[in-house]
Order: structure tokens, then sequence, then C-alpha cells
């Protein structure tokens, strides 16, 4: 079979359609984008049946924590977390899809931070709204407010990689940065006190494992495209951005080429704080 039918971190908008009315099936609508973080009147214009909207910036973070050294997007408390997921209706088994109209470049979070959480059936809309949209599946427009759930929180499970680990993770293992490649140079980055990347750190921006129609590339290409990058099956690999959306996104195209990959949340944002930490500009690791 197809990998996209065999990998449990994507689902179709096919077989979300077909599965639009099973109470197993929870839906996150995570639409936030740089140029216009407030995605709740996109949301409300035209929505996922039965999806509840997610405010990545106070839901998926802790903008309260923002200023203190963690970065852009720190991750928020386990305790703040399961009040949002349980307000979310979710039990902790049932099967939880994530999307957004951005390539899933911002939906990624809310899959990495469920599964760090502990849940064990996330999954992706492969293609992101635009393929539910485009197969004329039906939309809603009123805001939808589920039952409150009973899911519990059970943080770590998955590896997440600290500023100091990040530094010698770079020249003991691979480090990738998922970034566009003109922020990895420092030729631009306006979201950056000091522009460029950290020491090492190898340039592999996250929109080059999808494809026109946001959908993620075969497995057999990511595992190319990695492998071309300079990954080593052999070591460990990790992966940051800014502030861990983009990098979110990239852990989940490593794991589709079969690679276990430890995400660096806090990124760049959190590294440039830090006036003790050097950074690098230009193409050159």
């Amino acid at each position: 079979m197809a990998y996209r039918e065999t990998l449990p971190h994507l689902m179709s908008a096919a077989e979300l359609h077909a599965r639009i009315d099973d109470p197993q099936v929870k839906i996150l609508d995570v639409r936030w984008r740089q140029d216009r973080p407030e995605g709740l009147p996109e949301y409300l214009q035209g929505h996922i049946p039965g999806a509840v909207f997610v405010d990545l910036d106070y839901e998926l973070a802790d903008p309260m924590s923002a200023n203190n050294g963690q970065g852009r997007h720190p991750l928020p408390a386990p305790s703040d977390f399961q009040e949002t997921v349980q307000r979310w209706g979710l039990s902790g088994s049932e099967t939880v899809v994530v999307y957004d109209d951005l390539k899933n470049l911002s939906s990624a979070r809310a899959w990495w931070l469920l599964k760090w959480a502990g849940f064990p059936d996330v999954r992706v809309l492969d293609g992101s709204l635009r393929a539910w949209t485009a197969a004329e599946y039906p939309l809603a427009d009123a805001l939808h407010l589920p039952e409150t759930g009973s899911a519990l929180v059970r943080p770590g499970q998955l590896p997440l990689l600290e500023a100091d680990e990040a530094a010698a993770f770079a020249h003991e293992a691979t480090l990738l940065d998922a970034r566009p490649t003109d922020r990895y140079t420092g030729d631009h980055d306006p979201l950056s006190v000091r522009p460029g990347h950290i020491p090492g750190a190898i340039s592999a921006p996250a929109t080059g494992s999808v494809d026109a129609q946001g959908r993620f590339l075969p497995a057999e290409h990511l595992r190319r495209r990695y492998l071309s990058l300079g990954v080593d099956p052999e070591r460990p690999v990790a992966v940051y951005c800014t502030s861990g959306l983009h990098s979110a996104h990239s852990v989940i195209a490593l794991e589709l080429a079969g690679f276990d990959a430890v995400l660096y949340s806090a990124g760049y944002s959190q590294w440039t704080r830090d006036e003790q930490r050097s950074v690098m500009v230009g193409l050159r690791p």
C-alpha cells in the first residue's frame, strides 16, 4: 500500500471525510501565520465541520514566558495545557486530526505538542485545509464548542532539546535548521536580533518536504532529501527553527523518512537572546 495509508502521522482528506461523523475523531483548526496570527476570522468564514479553533499563541504556547529567555513560543505549562485539551473536548483515547491552511506549518505544532503530552493517535490532515476544499467537501461557519473532555497530559513523551544540548548536537550529531534559506544565511530575518544560524547547523527548510499542494512528499523522496542534506542514519538528528513551528513540521517529515528526530523547540529566538552564544552567517554550517 502507499505510504499515506500505512504511516500513522497523516490522514487524507478523503479518509477524514469518511470519518467526519465518528465520535472518536476530533478535529483541531490551527490557523496561524506570521503576517496574520489571529486565525479566528478565517475559521469563522469556513472550517471543517466539527473542528475546534485553536489559538496557537495562547493555547500552544505560553505568551507570558516569551520575554524571559524562552523564545518566541515557549511551551505551555503542563497544567495549563491539560486545561486546554480538556476545553477542546479531548479524552485522550480518540484520533486527533490537526490542520491549518498553510501547508500544516502551523498545525504541526499541535501535532508535536499533543504527542509530547502523551496522546497516542495524532494525525496531520495531509494537504491541509486546501486538500479538503479542493475535494469540494463541505465547510461550517459556526463556532464549535465541544463538551469538556477528561484527557490527562503526560509531558515528556517526545524528546526535547535544550540550548546547551543544541550547541553540542551541531558538532556531535546532525542539527538541521528548518527556516527559509534567507533566514539561515542571515540575509533577511526580521524575527531575529542577530540574524544567522547556530554554528554547525545545516540548512533544511521545512517547505522542501511538501509538494505545491502542501502534501508531504513520498517517504522515499523525503529520505533521499535528508540523506542528500547530510543526515547520517547512524547519528542522532535534531531540528530547530525560530520558535518550534516549522521545526515541528520537519520532525514529522523526518519521521516519515525513517529518522527519529529531536526538537529544539525554543529555537533560534532563544539562542540569539543569549549574547554568549555565537551565530554564523552565510550558507556554510
